[in-house]
């Protein structure tokens, strides 16, 4: 037989987890540097610009 679990106690268990991992993705997107910010978009800003020069240019429909 299984053990005998207090669901309140599960359940503030199963919430601390969720809480926790939520703080961890808070953690990377928002506890960076202004520098890291900053290398970050510049790296999004050259993807853009060489996905930009990749696209094929088509006339209007005829």
């Amino acid at each position: 037989m299984g053990d005998v679990v207090n669901l309140r106690k599960w359940r503030r268990a199963k919430s601390k987890e969720g809480e926790a991992s939520q703080a961890a993705a808070n953690r990377a997107a928002f506890g960076r540097t202004k520098s890291q910010k900053q290398r970050d978009e510049a790296e999004e800003a050259q993807r853009r610009a060489l996905l930009d020069q990749a696209k094929l240019e088509t006339g209007p429909p005829d």
